[in-house]
């Protein structure tokens, strides 16, 4: 088992791999077993002689410490195991999809319930929603009307999801995030999980949507 390590970097840049075997460069090692057990400090010779009689790889834990630490352990069947943790972690995770509604601050009531209903089914699928009130001309000098109609529609769906962002002013805009429930999210990671499919595929970063200006 015992090779060489990877290659190292020069310059200003650090490696991301440890260093291995006889790339190790100190005199001395705190050493621990392949069990975690503590060897105790022993020159590096020893411990890459002890690496070769395992048929393990001397591995450099801890480069800081004083002395170094290193391990024995199997580097190729370690690196392998991590890399497999590491996608089924990305696998495990809900992708969160943002959305977003465009309503202007005199919206009719036909139109703020459609608009509502896109909210309501976004919520459902288990994606936040981005809610941008409009201003135009004069309506920059009536935030109020923009702030009411948020607040009215986060109350409107309250039962799906709640306001993550509290309505602030971006601009000539108005701005407010509402996420869904716990629940949603977690029908939504089962449904990528391989149970029902959604007719809309997730992307993990945010995609609005397209609604009509009222």
């Amino acid at each position: 088992m015992l090779g060489p390590g990877p290659p190292e970097h020069t310059g200003d840049s650090i490696s991301a791999e440890p260093r291995i075997n006889d790339r190790i460069r100190v005199p001395e090692v705190r050493l621990v077993g392949p069990n975690g057990e503590q060897v105790g400090i022993v020159p590096i010779a020893k411990a890459l002689e002890l690496a070769q009689e395992n048929d393990l790889d001397l591995v450099e834990v801890a480069p800081m410490a004083r002395p170094p630490v290193a391990k024995l352990m199997d580097y190729g069947k370690f690196k392998y195991e991590a890399a497999q943790k590491a996608r089924e972690s990305r696998k495990n995770q809900v992708l969160t999809v943002i959305k977003e509604m465009k309503l202007r601050p005199k919206i009719d009531p036909h139109d703020y319930e459609t608009k509502k209903g896109h909210v309501v089914r976004f919520l459902k699928q288990g994606d936040k929603v981005k809610i941008t009130i409009m201003f135009r001309g004069r309506e920059q000098s009536r935030p109020e009307l923009g702030f009411r109609l948020l607040q009215r529609l986060g109350e409107d769906v309250a039962e799906l999801g709640y306001v993550e962002s509290s309505p602030k002013q971006d601009g000539r805009n108005m701005i407010m995030v509402l996420a869904p429930h716990k629940n949603a999210a977690d029908l939504k990671k089962a449904s990528q999980a391989g149970g029902q499919p959604e007719k809309a595929t997730a992307e993990p970063v945010a995609q609005p949507a397209t609604p009509e200006t009222a």
